[in-house]
């Protein structure tokens, strides 16, 4: 089974930037489509950004034009880089992993994000 590893979370300024990271370890990294998850205080865990085995990219329309999702296949790990970050971006972010054949989910522990002034 996959293990993911989120860093990068912390305390930014309204307007500021932040860079997730998740590194991936226990199977092949190329196998599996990369999400980036996150859940504000009280609410519900919503999609943010996707990137698949073949490079193709989706985001929620909140967070599109801000936003960049990535991946080094080299260094087995999948980024997030977060741009004109709002205080409704405050939330924690979750890293996801799917098997391109047998759907089987994974998730990381979380990094938490935190914008305000």
């Amino acid at each position: 089974q996959v293990q993911l590893v989120e860093s990068g979370g912390g305390l930014v300024q309204p307007g500021g930037s932040l860079r997730l990271s998740c590194a991936v370890s226990g199977s092949t990294f190329d196998f599996y489509h990369l999400l980036w998850y996150r859940q504000a205080p009280g609410m519900q865990r919503e999609f943010v950004a996707e990137i698949t085995r073949g490079g193709t990219t989706t985001y929620a329309d909140s967070v599109k034009g801000r936003f960049t999702i990535s991946r080094d296949n080299a260094k087995n790990t999948v980024y997030l880089q977060m741009n004109s970050l709002i205080p409704e971006d405050t939330a924690v972010y979750y890293c996801n992993a799917i098997h391109f054949i047998s759907d089987s989910k994974s998730w990381g522990q979380g990094t938490q994000v935190t914008v305000s002034s």
